[in-house]
């Protein structure tokens, strides 16, 4: 069977205080049934944004994110059973040991709930007041991710790189799950598949089509054969769709292993849990025929 996450909806940029409360909207998606809850990140907003162009916000003004890792814990302590996850991390804008002891912790909390989507960002703006590197900002993703996952898997690591430089120590807590979270590589860019058989398990694109896909499924499937890799191993989830039931087989049809449906809002907690069930309803059926 094929799975279908959600993702807790974005803030109005118009009302930016009018919080929907993740915890609230993850348990009532766990009660319909949805695999998983996926929480989006920026850091800051810029109030002047002349560099950077998206395709989701007017004129790059970002609206008020929550803090997603707090947001994770908040959901991990109340509910049980669904996975929680990232989409995505900017995690250049974070310090890799302070945030592989967070995502540590985080995944212990969760009994071994955690996935990790990891992205490097659109918003120069942002990133720059973060101290990315804006325009190498995926070596800088690489080199924050390589060094997590020694900082798990080793009772002591060190690392001497180009952004990040530090001696032997240990992360503890380590995670639960062995021998970390999976770690999901958002974008479309041109040699994002060569990085997610580098140093990923999985593959999260957001605006992909199906017909698309099924040709970088391909393409992943060639190179992670090349690298030793078992394409199979390498998951793919899509995210940001509408609740559209032949979309949704399509992109399964093309090799995704997961769909995230976009989260409904409402005018309150009741309307989003309607709106839930209503996705369910519709999707459900299809995720069950693969």
């Amino acid at each position: 069977m094929k799975h279908i996450g959600v993702s807790v909806p974005l803030p109005d940029l118009e009302k930016p205080d009018n919080i929907i409360e993740p915890a609230i909207f993850a348990r009532a998606a766990e009660a319909a049934g949805f695999e998983s809850v996926w929480c989006a990140e920026h850091v800051t907003a810029p109030a002047v944004v002349t560099q950077s162009q998206s395709a989701f916000f007017v004129d790059g003004q970002v609206p008020g994110f929550l803090d997603s890792l707090i947001s994770c814990a908040h959901i991990s302590a109340l509910t049980s059973t669904i996975k929680i996850g990232t989409s995505v991390l900017l995690v250049a804008e974070h310090h890799p040991v302070r945030l592989a002891k967070e995502l540590a912790t985080l995944d212990r909390l969760s009994n071994g709930r955690f996935l990790l989507g990891v992205g490097a960002g659109w918003l120069r703006e942002e990133a720059e007041i973060m101290g990315v590197d804006f325009d190498h900002r995926w070596s800088q993703v690489r080199e924050a991710v390589v060094a997590m996952k020694a900082l798990w898997t080793g009772e002591v690591s060190e690392y001497h790189g180009k952004y990040y430089d530090y001696p032997p120590l240990r992360c503890l807590p380590t995670p639960m799950q062995k021998p970390h979270p999976p770690i999901y590589l958002g974008g479309v860019a041109p040699r994002v598949l060569h990085r997610v058989v580098a140093y990923g398990d999985g593959w999260a694109p957001e605006r992909i089509t199906p017909v698309e896909l099924a040709e970088r499924r391909r393409e992943l499937a060639e190179l992670a054969r090349e690298a030793g890799r078992d394409p199979q191993s390498i998951h793919i989830s899509i995210h940001g769709k509408p609740a559209d039931p032949d979309l949704v087989g399509a992109y399964f049809e093309a090799g995704a292993d997961r769909v995230v449906i976009m989260g409904p809002k409402g005018a309150d907690d009741r309307e989003r849990e309607q709106g839930l069930r209503d996705i369910a309803a519709k999707v459900f059926p299809v995720a069950r025929r693969y």
